[in-house]
């Protein structure tokens, strides 16, 4: 997807988008570290929750570990880049995190017969088909509130810009559906609420492409409630969050940098080698690698 963003041309612009990458990977790394060390004797910790795959505890220990150690890492760092996007918006957008207002029957009942016409394949999703819902002849409504996880509004342009983010964007047909139906809602809210003409624009966006960056994003799933034009995959998201056609390099270069700090002259892969009962040296390794810091294995 292209949008007609000027890249950064202002070198502070850039260092703040730096500064936030830079301080977002610090929190995580050292908030992530304190809170695994300090439950790593306790049954009921992070990762000790995490170890009662029993299918994979038949691979051995340091498998079952390291499993684990890499769900709590996948989910942490996932909730770390929604919270930086945040951020990061704040410096272009005006950032909400719900909408609230008046939602009519009509409205209601056009979007379930959207959502079905998508479900049975009759109907391929557009941005037109929509459009319906901004329509001021409706009649009777109720008050309804929305979470949302990015509602932009552009500072420059007045454009209203509804953001539903999952990390990798693996969704299952019903959670598509599900995530289709919210935005739309806080679409006709939003319709509601604004003068008539308004520019508004709702996308389902990914952090990062799965498939690949540059490459064809394939989810059959969600692409089957979503046209081509509402998805903001990987680069895109970050470009529109950044407001700037370079701002997924940016982030990705800086947090690649950042990251480099924390595992620089270590092999990770070496200290899986110990028996089952030293595994604590294991992940205490593990935990310093994260913040950087040098392990003594004693």
């Amino acid at each position: 997807m292209c949008f007609r963003f000027a890249k950064i041309q202002m070198p502070a612009e850039e260092k703040i988008i730096r500064s936030l990458v830079k301080t977002a990977v610090e929190c995580y790394a050292s908030g992530f570290s304190d809170r695994h060390l300090s439950a790593l004797d306790d049954p009921d910790g992070t990762i000790n929750m995490k170890i009662h795959n029993v299918f994979i505890a038949a691979l051995g220990p340091e498998i079952q570990y390291y499993t684990a150690l890499c769900r709590s890492l996948d989910s942490s760092l996932g909730n770390m880049l929604e919270k930086l996007a945040v951020n990061i918006a704040e410096q272009s957008y005006s950032v909400s995190k719900n909408v609230e207002g008046k939602l009519f029957e009509e409205q209601t009942q056009i979007i379930a017969t959207l959502l079905e016409s998508y479900k049975s394949h009759r109907k391929t999703p557009t941005v037109q088909d929509y459009q319906t819902l901004r329509s001021n002849t409706f009649r009777k409504s109720a008050e309804k509130r929305h979470d949302s996880d990015y509602y932009l509004v552009d500072k420059d342009t007045n454009e209203h810009i509804l953001i539903e983010l999952k990390i990798g964007g693996d969704l299952d047909n019903k959670k598509s559906r599900s995530e289709k139906e919210a935005v739309l809602e806080q679409f006709a809210i939003l319709s509601n609420n604004l003068p008539q003409g308004t520019p508004i624009k709702i996308y389902f966006a990914t952090a990062y492409n799965r498939f690949g960056e540059d490459k064809p994003w394939n989810q059959s799933r969600v692409k089957q409630f979503f046209a081509d034009e509402e998805l903001l995959i990987g680069k895109d998201f970050w470009n529109l969050i950044c407001k700037s056609s370079n701002g997924y390099e940016i982030v990705r270069s800086t947090l690649q940098a950042s990251m480099r700090q924390f595992i620089k002259e270590y092999r990770i892969e070496e200290e899986f080698r110990y028996s089952a009962r030293n595994y604590q040296h294991v992940w205490y390794k593990v935990y310093q690698i994260i913040i950087g810091q040098s392990y003594d294995k004693g």
